[in-house]
């Protein structure tokens, strides 16, 4: 059995230049740090010749052209994958909350079926794969930072060049910065789910219309990200908060339904208890509230809590898509699969 696992992310900056709308004009650039929480798919060959996946629901098919789910479908479509095979989906968080589930997922799917076939894609082919299914196959009016962010784990910048190639670096935080980065950074779940498409979707067309208002507010968005990456690698940590409240109330501005009145009424208690900034993960809409408060921690938390947000506890990670193998007597190996490690549970290893 194989079984592959990605990481979703925390997008750190520049958010919404990653859409081809924006940056197949004028170039787009983000941050993203991968987060240990994860989407789990297993890839096992089935006795039959039928095709069962588990996920939600359970779908056992006799062909690729029966399967319900999108994903599954054009994943072993493009895999050329036909039959034969049974595939089991678990993630630690849920879909629609603004971690980039949805495309981690396709990661995970496809490096579990390309380790399947005895094949090994870098982190960058296996994130231009699920790009290619989500973008051009689906049509789904996202960007690129989340795949480019599941493949490749860490800290990262990414240049989204507007002939659609993508130029990734590490992000240079001394380790105790980046320590004190994730003492720092919270979130609470909103208990509020939210489509992503809906506003991606309104941001896409005004950018394809050159919308004055959109545009400018993505153009800053881009200079904040710059400017971010800068006082990281500085180490002036604390300035990230306040470049985090700017970026909140421009972002606000690119679709009505980025917040609401529950988010911003729960924003300004975290203001008013030690949060210098914040935003909602993703696109917006529900999911994560993400805030950064360098002191009185459990002043915050508590005044979350008591307005019914839970926090939600993690760590960053810097392992992008690995492979774990399992074999009989589970003993333990590790190795590199395409720039990434792949972990591997090999009998006789």
């Amino acid at each position: 059995m194989i079984v592959s696992r990605a990481p979703v992310r925390l997008s750190m900056g520049g958010g919404g230049t990653d859409l081809p709308s924006y940056y197949e004009k004028f170039g787009g650039f983000l941050m993203a740090a991968a987060i240990d929480k994860y989407i789990y798919v297993m890839v096992n060959k089935r006795f039959y010749d039928t095709i069962r996946l588990s996920y939600s629901e359970t779908e056992i098919v006799d062909s690729i052209h029966e399967i319900r789910h999108n994903i599954f479908r054009e994943a072993l479509r493009s895999t050329g994958i036909e039959s034969g095979i049974e595939l089991v989906s678990i993630a630690d968080v849920p879909s629609q909350c603004g971690l980039g589930t949805s495309s981690a997922f396709t990661v995970a799917l496809l490096n579990g079926l390309f380790e399947y076939q005895g094949k090994r894609l870098t982190p960058g082919e296996l994130a231009e794969a699920a790009c290619h299914i989500e973008l051009n196959v689906l049509k789904e009016p996202i960007g690129k930072q989340d795949q480019y962010a599941a493949a490749h784990g860490g800290f990262n910048a990414y240049f989204f060049e507007p002939d659609g190639s993508v130029i990734v670096e590490p992000v240079r935080i001394k380790p105790d910065k980046l320590e004190a980065l994730q003492k720092n950074i919270f979130l609470f779940h909103t208990k509020m789910e939210r489509e992503a498409g809906a506003i991606l979707s309104h941001q896409n067309e005004k950018s394809k219309q050159d919308d004055e208002e959109v545009l400018g507010r993505l153009h800053k968005i881009k200079e904040m990200g710059y400017e971010t990456r800068r006082v990281f690698e500085k180490g002036d940590i604390d300035e990230f908060g306040e470049i985090l409240h700017e970026h909140w109330l421009i972002k606000k501005g690119l679709s009505s339904q980025v917040s609401n009145q529950f988010i911003d009424e729960t924003y300004e208690v975290a203001r008013s208890n030690g949060a210098i900034g914040g935003k909602i993960v993703g696109a917006g809409g529900g999911g994560f509230l993400l805030l950064y408060c360098p002191r009185n921690h459990d002043r915050l938390v508590a005044a979350m809590e008591k307005l019914g947000l839970p926090r939600f506890e993690f760590s960053f990670e810097p392992l992008g898509v690995v492979t774990f193998l399992l074999d009989g007597a589970l003993k333990s190996a590790s190795r590199k699969i395409g720039g990434s490690r792949s972990l591997g549970i090999l009998a006789g290893q």
